[in-house]
């Protein structure tokens, strides 16, 4: 078991941490399969939403918050049935927009497993007003509902009312639904038609600055991510903050970094390379390569 675990699970129940320990090894990183999920339900006797309460100390295990030493953690459940932790994370020293929320945390992971639908986030502090924006610009954003400790669930609404979002600004297709804005780019190596990829994947309705950046490690993992912008602007979710909070996941040091990529496209209304060179001088020494991607 990861050592980031080994006081939380001190706080579960017997039943629930017995079944659960098998599965906090070394690749651990905030997954939690459905089929994984049932068989922790019926092992602990548990209904789904109080085992998934119940699992919120280990999401938070998952935080790196260098700057306000809160501990927020999250969990999103897919329309698979599949749930995926979040955590927040902060860049020491730097300005507080590099800061990625648990709940951003986690859709963000979710996203990028393939989910096209959260039906449910477990937080265990009420969502601020940024996170709920970011909530609402999911499909279906406002019918998600919200549990929190010692509260009864409520849907995304009730914290959000009279909320903007995507349809205010004509957008057909929010976050979370299949987006491929292909772009092409001069360079035949592997890492960079990967970073390309998930560029054609991100969502940028707003500037069409389809971005992503790839993070190699020393060990030779790479931590992909995509732009996710807001119809509020702010609560936009940058690439490079992304695949930092990846890293922290999967419990892999900033200073293992051997390369950095940023793709983004060249008809873009804004360019990411600023607060992305920021936020990476933030934990690393490694330079950023940055690529123009042109639209097909």
């Amino acid at each position: 078991m990861q050592d980031r675990f080994i006081e939380p699970i001190k706080t579960l129940s017997n039943s629930l941490a017995n079944a659960l320990t098998p599965l906090l090894d070394d690749r651990f990183s905030g997954y939690i399969s459905a089929s994984q999920r049932q068989k922790l339900m019926t092992v602990t006797q548990l209904d789904e939403a109080p085992l998934l309460l119940q699992l919120l100390p280990i999401a938070a295990a998952l935080s790196k918050p260098t700057i306000s030493h809160f501990y927020v953690g999250a969990i999103a459940k897919g329309a698979s049935g599949d749930i995926y932790m979040g955590a927040n994370i902060e860049l020491q020293g730097k300005a507080l927009f590099h800061s990625v929320h648990a709940e951003q945390s986690a859709i963000s992971h979710a996203w990028l497993k393939g989910e096209k639908y959260i039906s449910d986030i477990i937080v265990n502090a009420s969502p601020c007003g940024h996170c709920r924006q970011f909530m609402n610009e999911l499909v279906k954003g406002h019918a998600i509902n919200i549990h929190l400790p010692k509260q009864t669930p409520k849907t995304l609404t009730h914290y959000l009312p009279y909320a903007f979002g995507p349809s205010d600004l004509n957008v057909q297709h929010p976050l979370l639904s299949p987006q491929y804005h292909p772009h092409s780019l001069d360079s035949d190596d592997p890492i960079m038609q990967v970073a390309l990829e998930h560029a054609s994947k991100s969502y940028a309705p707003y500037t069409q600055n389809h971005a992503a950046v790839i993070l190699e490690t020393v060990d030779g993992k790479q931590y992909s991510s995509r732009y996710a912008e807001n119809a509020a602007f702010n609560p936009s979710m940058l690439p490079m903050q992304m695949a930092l909070s990846a890293m922290v996941r999967h419990d892999q040091d900033f200073s293992d970094i051997t390369r950095a990529i940023l793709v983004e496209s060249s008809k873009g209304k804004v360019s990411l390379i600023g607060a992305t060179t920021d936020a990476l001088n933030a934990v690393s020494n490694v330079e950023l390569e940055h690529k123009l991607a042109i639209p097909a």
